[in-house]
C-alpha cells in the first residue's frame, strides 16, 4: 500500500514536470516544411542574420587542410568501396584485369602519375590524421604550430608520394 502511494505520487509529479515539455512542443499537425517557413519568416520579419558563410572568411592553410582532409577521407572510402563493389561483382580474376592493364601499354609517364595520383590522398590523409591525433592529446593549438605543423604535413605528403610511385 505504501509503496503504491510513493509511486503514485512519483507518477504524478512527473507529469507535471513534463507537462512544462509538452506546453512548449512543436504540434503533430504540422510538417517539417511548415515548421521551416515559419522559422525563416520570423527570422526575416526580426532581421536576423543568417549564419557566417564560407565567401566571408579570408582562405587559409588550416581551413584547405582540413576540406582536404574530408575530401580525402570520402574519395578513399568511396574509392575502397567501388573496388571492393567491383572485385564481387566482375567476372573475371584480378589476375586477368591486370593484365589487361599491362597490355594496354600506358607509358611510364602515364603509369607515374596514376601512381602518385593514388598514393597522394592515402599519405595526406594519413598524415594528416597523425596530425589530427596531435591535437587531440593537446598539442600544437598555438597558429604558428598549426601552420608549421600543416606545412609539414604538405611536405611529407609530396616526398612520400613522389617515393611511393618511383617504387
Amino acid at each position: 500500500m505504501l509503496l503504491t502511494t510513493v509511486a503514485r505520487q512519483g507518477l504524478c509529479s512527473s507529469r507535471l514536470q513534463f507537462g512544462i515539455l509538452y506546453r512548449h512542443a512543436v504540434p503533430m499537425g504540422t510538417t517539417a516544411k511548415e515548421e521551416m517557413n515559419k522559422f525563416w519568416t520570423k527570422n526575416t520579419r526580426l532581421n536576423r542574420p543568417v549564419s557566417p558563410h564560407v565567401s566571408i572568411y579570408k582562405w587559409s592553410v588550416p581551413m584547405m587542410m582540413s576540406i582536404s582532409h574530408r575530401g580525402t577521407g570520402v574519395a578513399l572510402s568511396s574509392g575502397i568501396s567501388v573496388f571492393a563493389l567491383a572485385a564481387l561483382v566482375l567476372p573475371e580474376s584480378y589476375p586477368y584485369y591486370l593484365d589487361l592493364i599491362h597490355s594496354m601499354s600506358f607509358g611510364p609517364q602515364f603509369l607515374a602519375f596514376s601512381k602518385f595520383a593514388l598514393a597522394f590522398p592515402v599519405a595526406y590523409h594519413t598524415f594528416n590524421g597523425i596530425r589530427h591525433l596531435i591535437w587531440d592529446l593537446g598539442k600544437g593549438f598555438r597558429i604558428p604550430e598549426v601552420y608549421r605543423s600543416g606545412y609539414i604535413v604538405i611536405a611529407l605528403t609530396v616526398v612520400t608520394s613522389i617515393g611511393l610511385a618511383a617504387m
